[in-house]
């Protein structure tokens, strides 16, 4: 493994802030760290790089400990790159300038060739003699990203690297940005809120809360599979709805009956369960005996979002074709499509978003 984690926590005075992180990143793999502010996704980076040490726990990079309680590899000693949200690039120097300051130590032939190299790896080969200001937002962070490349790190960290960009420019350069990382077969973790982000890049997810990592997995798992009731809540978009458990491959919901494997802790017959129901789960059938009610809705371009209001009052989501343009108070038929049974103990009034 290129990077693990094994139980690492991180305190300030007696504030934990990481809480017994474990986890390991493979050679080439792009990682992300996913959570809302505050869960503690930006500190992880920080003892990565070795800016901040750790109270407990091990951190290694290529199977070498860089940091535990007694042992902290300085920061420059670690051949790891990062990049900054707001860039970091220095305005005086040039492009090129920007990219080399890591490549001093190195012939000008060698050092020039590496250069024109990411310039171009990055769609900017004839921007070298610009400055940093002459250049787009989007332009800017792709000269931050060729700068920490350079040097070939071991492992490269990003830090909400779009979050200054508009939504547009940012869905597009997250694709490019895993393109060219993926080119230069760099390992690397990018720290997020924005899960389209998340799923665009990251070939693995850790979805973050309180300093822990609630899930670590692909999005495929973490949207169909969720761990628990936060990351089930947390990813995507869905509902809730009150179930009873008909036995182990079973559980209704007042839509129906669905089958699926009943986690252990919930699986006896006649237990209450809160079953999740994503927006794709719900599809829109004039001839189901099943209603509901159109409460809410919104277009989306080639999709629309409704909220439904089922019988019981309950509220539901479906993702339908726009085409199917329905009014807000229109009743409509609904038939369920469900092929991830999600299921999760009834502890409270169920969710529904």
């Amino acid at each position: 493994m290129l990077l693990t984690f094994n139980n690492v926590s991180q305190s300030y005075a007696d504030r934990a802030v990481l809480r017994g992180l474990s986890f390991t990143l493979k050679q080439g793999q792009i990682g992300c760290l996913l959570g809302a502010s505050g869960c503690g996704k930006t500190t992880v980076l920080r003892t990565i790089a070795g800016f901040e040490p750790i109270t407990d726990g091990e951190i290694l990079l290529n199977e070498v400990c860089v940091s535990s309680r007694s042992i902290m590899i300085p920061a420059q000693r670690r051949r790891i790159g990062m990049v900054f949200q707001d860039y970091a690039l220095f305005p005086h120097l040039t492009v090129s300038a920007n990219i080399a300051f890591g490549l001093r130590r190195i012939p000008d032939a060698v050092r020039d060739e590496r250069v024109a190299e990411l310039l171009q790896t990055v769609g900017l080969s004839g921007s070298g003699h610009a400055y940093p200001h002459q250049l787009s937002g989007g332009q800017q962070q792709r000269v931050a990203l060729a700068r920490a490349l350079a040097p070939r790190p071991n492992l490269l960290l990003l830090d909400e690297p779009f979050s200054n960009l508009d939504v547009e420019l940012r869905e597009r350069l997250s694709l490019e940005v895993r393109d060219i990382i993926k080119q230069q077969g760099t390992t690397a973790i990018i720290v997020t809120h924005d899960q389209h982000e998340a799923f665009a890049m990251a070939d693995v997810i850790g979805v973050m809360n309180a300093g822990e990592i609630q899930q670590w997995d692909t999005a495929y798992n973490l949207y169909h599979q969720p761990a628990n009731r936060f990351v089930a809540d947390f990813v995507g978009q869905g509902a809730f709805l009150i179930g009873k458990v008909l036995n182990d491959v079973q559980v209704e919901i007042e839509l129906g009956v669905l089958n699926g494997d009943i986690p252990d802790n919930c699986n006896v017959p006649g237990c209450e369960v809160e079953v999740l129901l994503r927006p794709d789960d719900i599809i829109h059938d004039d001839t189901s005996p099943l209603r509901a009610w159109v409460e809410k809705k919104a277009f989306r371009g080639s999709d629309i979002l409704y909220t439904l209001r089922l019988p019981s009052g309950a509220r539901a989501l479906s993702s339908v074709h726009s085409h199917q343009d329905h009014a807000i108070g229109e009743e409509i038929g609904i038939q369920l499509e469900v092929d991830h049974v999600v299921v999760f103990p009834h502890l409270a009034a169920p969710a529904n978003r």
